[in-house]
């Protein structure tokens, strides 16, 4: 009898590397932290103190923290949360608060450094009024990031979403003022984007073009198309085609008397309580609803979605042209929320940082307009510190969208995947 012996393959244990991602960003946070309490600590006046004041003006309730010792305590902060990343073992679960925690920590150090070194009655810092100035300036970016999750969530790539707000805003200007009506400025500036959407569509899905390339040209199309019209109309007579008027604001009753939160909350135009109900809307149609079902499957597995039937590009034509009008209505807003004058090239790289904003949140509605309100607090705390005569270029401030979208596309701060099918046309078998 032969006996025949099988040598089972040794086990291996793969043991996963020391750095993590928890202790990749608590080295950073400890690093920061650090760095935070001597350059603020320095920076900082040893006698001043900075006061938050919980109002739009000067006025009202506030509370104050010593200059110095806030800028390093706060700094110290951050540093302790870089270490319990290092050290803790349970730090995966506790990464979101920790990180929160070390972000909000940073801002304070910097406010006390700054507003204790500004300027005699210029030490201050007017809560209610920067927190609305953060809610404006993120509704737009709040627009382009939503209208970027709903075409890559179904898997089409929308780089134009600078042209269509452009676009949007060139045209909300212009037929607000001849018909002198907002709204009809609203629907103005949500058909341009409809216009540029239906491009995009028609030539990405159609004809296969390269779609980041085709949001490049489209962004070129728009940006000349405005020109010319600005200078060929608006220039020679603004009174005529630019000159619209502001959207009134409308105030919540009971709820807009609310101290602190009646303001923040409860007091603005019609379009900035609109974007954040479409962006909840979309969040449940995307997670709630047979359209969001099949609009998820399209972008992460378009053939499989064709097999039970689905119209992939059929679905595709249709949130591509329903982004484009969220879009071209946020271009509206950047001309109609103060019944500004429409200005050449006036979306200023707004559309790319509503794509950033859109990678930031993971291609997810609640989390596309959480990080542009960050980026929304990143421009107008780059407009109050230059108001009080901070030291700080305003330059860096206006890098950081860009810093903070690199960090998280490097995977510092999680795992960041596009839909599976973003970017490729799909050709029916």
């Amino acid at each position: 009898m032969t006996t025949t012996v099988v040598d089972e393959a040794p086990h291996v244990v793969v043991r996963p590397g020391f750095w993590t991602r928890e202790r990749r960003t608590g080295a950073v946070l400890v690093v920061l932290g650090l760095l935070a309490a001597v350059v603020f600590g320095l920076l900082a006046h040893a006698d001043a103190s900075a006061k938050f004041v919980l109002s739009e003006n000067a006025e009202g309730p506030s509370f104050s923290i010593p200059g110095r010792t806030g800028a390093i305590a706060f700094g110290l902060i951050v540093t302790v949360a870089g270490v319990l990343l290092l050290a803790l073992s349970t730090a995966k679960r506790w990464f979101g608060l920790l990180v929160g925690v070390a972000v909000v920590a940073l801002v304070f150090s910097l406010l006390c450094s700054q507003i204790s070194a500004a300027s005699e009655g210029l030490q201050f810092m007017p809560v209610v009024n920067v927190t609305r100035q953060s809610i404006g300036y993120s509704v737009p970016l709040v627009f382009g990031a939503l209208a970027g999750v709903l075409c890559e969530r179904t898997g089409v790539i929308n780089v134009a979403i600078e042209g269509q707000l452009l676009l949007g805003a060139f045209s909300a200007a212009m037929f607000a003022t001849i018909a002198a009506s907002v709204w009809v400025g609203v629907i103005a500036g949500g058909a341009a984007g409809v216009a540029v959407g239906a491009l995009l569509a028609f030539f990405a899905i159609r004809y296969r073009v390269d779609q980041v390339i085709l949001g490049v040209i489209l962004i070129v199309l728009c940006t000349g198309l405005t020109g010319f019209m600005f200078e060929r109309f608006m220039a020679s007579d603004a009174e005529t085609y630019n000159a619209p008027a502001q959207l009134p604001v409308w105030e919540i009753p009971v709820l807009g008397g609310i101290p602190v939160l009646g303001p923040i909350l409860f007091r603005w135009n019609a379009l900035v309580y609109f974007v954040f109900i479409v962006g909840i809307l979309i969040h449940f149609g995307l997670f709630g609803t047979r359209w969001g079902l099949r609009t998820r499957s399209v972008g992460e597995h378009p053939t499989a979605a064709d097999t039970v039937g689905i119209r992939v590009l059929g679905l595709r034509y249709w949130n591509v042209l329903v982004a484009g009008l969220i879009a071209g209505i946020g271009g509206s807003y950047l001309v109609l929320d103060a019944g500004f004058q429409f200005s050449k090239g006036m979306s200023a790289g707004k559309g790319f940082i509503a794509l950033a904003a859109m990678i930031f949140g993971r291609w997810n509605p609640v989390g596309a307009m959480l990080a542009a309100l960050l980026f929304g607090f990143v421009e107008a705390l780059q407009t109050f510190l230059s108001a009080i005569g901070s030291p700080i270029p305003s330059q860096f401030l206006s890098m950081a969208p860009y810093l903070i979208t690199i960090v998280a596309v490097a995977g510092l701060v999680g795992r960041v995947r596009a839909p599976a099918a973003d970017g490729k046309p799909y050709v029916k078998g």
